[in-house]
């Protein structure tokens, strides 16, 4: 088994929990899923294409040209609306947001389709992306770039620490990656990662995952912060009205805006840290 395969052999088979509601296992649940991912146009981002020939992908962008750089990489959904949205929120702190389409155009609109995207990822080439988006930003003028995603994403976003030359700081949320794609004691930028206390997906973003990335980020001894956010689960920087809605169909733990309110100033204390100064 390849080691793209094997880096996600931690992940579970539903990762939105052990029991799925019902809504996601009916047609009604794709419908709703479906309202979901059209919720949210992202008209504010520019539609761009980072490489040529079979390697060519594309990615959307925001913000002010020569800023920082952020890459932002997506959940396991792909880019849909709630993506989008942190690349927003991103843009308005100050950076340069640029997201790239992981899935080559392919959104999962219910949480078969979402395993399935997952499953079928090439990791190998997913950190090609990156990799290819990092070079995209420095070329544009970016002075710094770092890296930040979510769930999927997020178990991403550490591995482009180890693996991704170019890579200034990284902020991961909820995902941490295989020894198999990554060793994590092998990082050499700065890295702050936050978890949620109530998140059960073993070995990829409960508090053991979190607490074992601690000890890699002690291990290669670069600046780091690992926090944990009391009475939160998976997913909880999800804040749009139909993020939540998603997130209470999966039975994460209920919506804490200060706790997404707390995360985003440490995202920014971190970034404005390694990127900005």
């Amino acid at each position: 088994m390849s080691a793209a395969c094997r880096c996600i052999r931690t992940f579970p088979i539903l990762c939105c929990g052990s029991r799925p509601s019902s809504a996601f296992r009916s047609v009604a649940g794709r419908q709703f899923q479906r309202a979901f991912a059209m919720s949210s146009e992202g008209a504010d981002l520019k539609k761009i294409q980072i490489g040529s020939g079979n390697s060519a992908f594309d990615a959307y962008t925001i913000g002010k040209q020569g800023a920082p750089g952020v890459i932002v990489l997506q959940e396991w959904w792909g880019v849909d609306f709630e993506v989008k949205n942190h690349a927003i929120e991103i843009a308005k702190r100050g950076f340069y947001s640029l997201i790239p389409d992981l899935y080559h155009g392919k959104v999962g609109l219910d949480v078969a389709e979402a395993q399935h995207l997952m499953d079928n990822l090439n990791w190998t080439g997913a950190i090609g992306d990156v990799a290819e988006s990092v070079k995209w930003l420095k070329e544009k003028g970016c002075p710094k770039v770092g890296v930040t995603g979510y769930c999927m994403g997020g178990a991403l976003s550490l591995a482009s620490a180890v693996l991704v030359p170019g890579v200034d700081a990284v902020v991961a949320f909820y995902g941490t990656p295989s020894p198999e794609l990554a060793d994590l004691s092998k990082v050499k930028i700065p890295v702050q990662a936050h978890f949620g206390e109530l998140d059960n997906i073993n070995g990829f973003s409960d508090l053991a995952a979190a607490r074992s990335l601690e000890e890699n980020l002690k291990m290669a001894g670069v600046d780091h912060e690992v926090h944990i956010y009391q009475n939160n689960g998976h997913a909880f920087m999800n804040s749009s009205p139909d993020a939540i809605k998603r997130n209470e169909a999966c039975g994460f733990a209920k919506h804490d805006q200060a706790a997404v309110d707390l995360a985003w100033s440490r995202f920014d204390a971190w970034f404005n840290k390694h990127l900005k100064y």
